[in-house]
């Protein structure tokens, strides 16, 4: 990639991984599926205004608004509240990859090479090296949740493969649109309307600032950002920055959080970021007897495997 461009995908997956920490300070202020609402609606209102009309069928932006919004952001905001760290988070939530290539393996009869089989193998070593640390030391059912969150983001990936949208940013603000009203039920129902009330009359510099951050920044420029690289580079180009996001994502709890990070968290660190590296990269490398590789000729412009996790960007967060 040009130098520009190189420097756009490392500031993207920087603000990405920074976000786990905005999100820790964002849930101090709103309980979680407040917090998760007010993402979406700043994110979708006024642009879901100024795109258009949308550029696909309703049926997926309304089965991409639930998984992504409901499904992935909904429970990885419930399972941070429930204690699961930041940095630990960022990780974990890689393993989307692994997701994405079983269910488009699955329903688009993608069929996954050994390298990729590989990838994924390593990459559930790393959770479950990262589920027996946490284990020891933090709720098993805040990892649990996030694990769950992931699975959701490989689901918003096959649905975003079968849409094919033209325009991805009419795509993602109308989508960003579908959540809203379920979050706000799910937070009515679940933290009270009473809960509610007091997180939005106390409302102060910093909750308006993580709003701000997780909707415009993390949703809307970097998304932007992200698609800009991936119209003018290969998927399996663009993809193997997303790695960055857990790096960024540690090292930024560590010193604004104060998170420490164990022995077993920088093995399962290793073992996940080095499976979805493989998993994301089989696209572009095949195997041969003796473990050579070549490169696999480029896919035609949105034929691009979803096993590189590009399509929604590796933290959409």
């Amino acid at each position: 990639m040009r130098p520009a461009h190189t420097g756009l995908a490392v500031l993207v997956a920087a603000l990405w991984g920074v976000n786990f920490v905005v999100i820790d300070i964002g849930l101090a202020h709103f309980p979680p599926l407040l917090f998760c609402a007010l993402r979406f609606l700043l994110a979708a209102l006024p642009a879901v205004f100024l795109v258009g009309r949308p550029c696909v069928p309703w049926r997926w932006i309304l089965g991409l608004g639930l998984a992504l919004g409901v499904g992935k952001f909904g429970l990885l905001f419930v399972g941070m509240n429930a204690g699961m760290p930041a940095g630990l988070s960022s990780l974990v939530l890689q393993v989307q990859a692994v997701f994405t290539a079983l269910l488009a393996f699955a329903f688009l009869g993608e069929r996954p090479r050994p390298v990729r089989v590989v990838g994924m193998a390593v990459a559930l070593a790393g959770i479950g090296v990262a589920a027996v640390d946490e284990g020891a030391s933090g709720p098993l059912g805040a990892f649990a949740l996030v694990l769950v969150a992931a699975a959701f983001w490989g689901v918003a990936n096959v649905l975003t493969r079968k849409a094919a949208p033209e325009a991805p940013f009419n795509f993602m603000v109308w989508s960003s649109a579908v959540p809203v009203l379920p979050l706000l039920g799910l937070s009515l129902l679940f933290e009270g309307p009473a809960t509610d009330a007091r997180a939005l009359a106390s409302l102060d510099l910093p909750g308006v600032g993580a709003i701000v951050y997780v909707a415009l920044v993390t949703t809307l420029f970097c998304f932007s950002a992200w698609s800009r690289l991936l119209r003018r580079y290969d998927a399996s180009t663009v993809a193997p920055y997303s790695l960055l996001v857990p790096v960024f994502g540690m090292s930024s709890a560590a010193l604004f959080l104060g998170e420490s990070v164990s022995g077993l968290r920088w093995c399962a660190a290793a073992l996940l970021v080095a499976g979805v590296a493989l998993t994301s990269l089989g696209t572009s490398l095949r195997l041969r007897p003796g473990g050579a590789s070549r490169a696999v000729p480029r896919a035609p412009e949105g034929r691009a495997s979803l096993a590189s996790g590009a399509h929604w960007g590796p933290g959409k967060v």
